[in-house]
């Protein structure tokens, strides 16, 4: 067994692990590098040539994850893209909505830096189109949660619930090879327990390898109290002074949660009308794939959406689909909650709405997510007292704000209680998905509390299982 690690290796973005096993090759995830310091890998070609894999199996839809599936199958790659059902319905959306918005900043680049007279460092071309996307969702594969797949013949899949999005799954891989037969399994993002929407995430007993991600593993959530009680607080300071309220956030997962707990917040009459809009055509078509898989629901939520009434719903809200929508948020005449993407700050309609409302004491910037380095998010998040947006700087006079408890991933101590359901201990543990010291405290803590061999791969490290 040969695993080759090219994604997501001290870092937590650009997730993409190559294994070649009993003569199969797969590629597990083929993800976008999103930190500034490694965007030159996108536009790299594919470390393995794509024409000679056999399949990928991807853990779930977020862009560091599925982003550069375009890129390999323009590159040759022709066999099936396995993921759950759900995964293949957000997966086709976030793509979709990141090739289009790659033409838009795109258009927009190549206009500023003529007005500049100067060149960007890559072509003045998207990273890959709309029409490059539909090519690459032939490919996709549906497959239930729990079901084996036989990816071939010595390697059957089988799909667990990550709890981390809707659809995100664990990757349990069972080889069988000349006189032996291994388990193998790829965490993708582990989830957090008890959250609203999705079921826990799934625990283990046996396993000879894994690949485990580790992005808090070595810091836990801050226990600052219940999220919606965090979110009251933020809102009513921010509606008092007269300010909107700007949200960063992941069109998938992060903006249902936040409109789950507005709904609460509405019925309670905190809003008192005060408009809540999602400008994001891509989180408002998320709701919807929501609505169609409510199978991947927790009994609670389950519960709620069999009632006749769905739990994302509520007077006030405003869906903003096109850019004249979006424009006009800008001009509303009293208090909003907007809620736009991208998660990071990197791309989307959030950095226009950060250029409007950055610069205003009254209004609150709220975080609810991790922020990687070298994003624009983790600029601010910083306290730095200017950032760069659209090729101007703005001083960040806004209110500056971080809540907790909404974050996808387990933290430390999520982390460490996945691994003790394992009754023996595995041969080897990679850990992956985490900035230098996160992954670090992740491998003294395998290897010294637990006692189990583990690694700490580098980008492009080959190791032998």
């Amino acid at each position: 067994m040969q695993l080759r690690f090219l994604g997501a290796n001290r870092q937590v973005t650009g997730s993409r692990t190559y294994l070649a096993v009993g003569g199969v090759k797969l590629l597990i995830d083929c993800g976008m590098f999103q930190e500034r310091e490694f965007l030159d890998r996108n536009w790299e070609q594919s470390p393995v040539p794509a024409h000679r894999l056999d399949a990928v199996l991807l853990t779930h839809a977020h862009l560091d994850h599925c982003g550069l599936l375009p890129r390999l199958v323009e590159e040759g790659f022709r066999g099936p893209i396995y993921a759950t059902s759900a995964t293949c319905d957000l997966a086709e959306m976030i793509l979709q909505d990141s090739a289009e918005i790659q033409v838009e900043d795109t258009a927009y680049k190549r206009k500023r830096h003529y007005r500049e007279g100067r060149h960007g460092p890559h072509p003045e071309v998207p990273l890959y189109t709309p029409a490059e996307v539909r090519r690459t969702v032939k490919y996709f594969r549906p497959v239930p949660y729990g079901q084996p797949v036989p990816v071939a013949e010595t390697v059957t899949a089988v799909f667990h619930d990550a709890g981390h999005i809707l659809g995100s799954a664990m990757i349990e891989l069972q080889v069988q090879e000349v006189g032996s037969k291994q388990r193998i399994i790829f965490t993708g993002d582990i989830g957090q327990r008890d959250k609203p929407i999705l079921r826990d995430p799934t625990c283990f007993t046996e396993a000879d390898y894994i690949v485990m991600e580790a992005t808090y593993g070595n810091r836990e959530h801050p226990n600052t109290g219940p999220v919606e009680e965090q979110l009251r607080r933020v809102v009513s300071e921010t509606l008092a002074r007269g300010g909107n309220l700007i949200i960063p956030a992941f069109a998938v997962e992060r903006t249902q949660e936040l409109l789950y707990y507005f709904q609460r917040l509405a019925a309670e009459g905190l809003l008192d009308g005060t408009p809540v809009a999602v400008d994001s055509p891509m989180a408002v078509e998320v709701s919807e794939v929501f609505r169609r898989h409510r199978e991947d629901f927790d009994a609670e939520m389950q519960a709620l959406s069999a009632g006749g009434r769905w739990p994302l719903e509520f007077p006030g809200l405003l869906l903003s689909r096109t850019r004249e929508e979006s424009k006009a948020l800008n001009s509303l005449d009293r208090p909003a909650v907007i809620i736009a993407t991208s998660g990071m700050c990197t791309a989307g309609r959030i950095k226009h709405h950060l250029a409007h409302n950055i610069s205003r004491p009254e209004c609150t910037v709220l975080f609810t997510s991790y922020q990687a380095p070298g994003t624009l998010g983790r600029q601010i998040l910083d306290g730095q007292p200017e950032v760069r947006i659209h090729g101007r700087f703005y001083p960040v006079l806004a209110k500056v704000e971080q809540i907790h408890g909404l974050s996808g991933h387990a933290d430390m101590w999520g982390l460490r209680q996945w691994l003790s359901s394992f009754q023996h201990p595995p041969r080897r543990v990679w850990i992956h998905h985490a900035e230098p010291a996160a992954g670090e405290a992740m491998l003294v803590y395998v290897r010294n509390e637990l006692g189990w061999e583990a690694d700490l791969p580098e980008y492009d490290q080959t190791v032998l299982g």
